[in-house]
């Protein structure tokens, strides 16, 4: 599975929540410096290329949808994000979160009673 860019993610964030949608729906989504509809277009295709969005035809237009679920994508992604900067280590994840004030006391201990049920 390929690396998208930040662009590609935001276009793809909007189709996992919308399931499908039409370019003109992608782009009411965008609210931040929101592209031109032909540079969104293109980067739905390209997206479609990389295998991570089909479509269906009506006419001239295409209703895109996403193949690739948000899911796997988020698996791959922080797989790659801790392999690359924690070390491949959970708990050097867990201790930057603890460091930078982003994770409580209290978040820490549900967490463990997550894991304590699955066992």
């Amino acid at each position: 599975m390929q690396k998208l860019t930040n662009k590609e993610e935001e276009v793809m964030q909007i189709l996992w929540k919308l399931e499908k949608a039409f370019v003109k729906e992608i782009m009411a989504e965008i609210k931040e410096d929101q592209p031109h509809y032909n540079t969104l277009s293109t980067i739905v295709r390209i997206l479609e290329e990389k295998g991570f969005v089909g479509h269906t035809a009506f006419g001239n237009s295409h209703q895109y949808y996403p193949i690739v679920a948000l899911e796997d994508y988020r698996k791959r992604f922080m797989t790659t994000a801790i392999n690359n900067y924690f070390d491949s280590s959970y708990k050097n994840l867990v201790s930057f979160f603890a460091e930078e004030e982003k994770i409580s006391a209290d978040e820490l201990r549900e967490i463990l009673d997550m894991i304590e049920k699955k066992k």
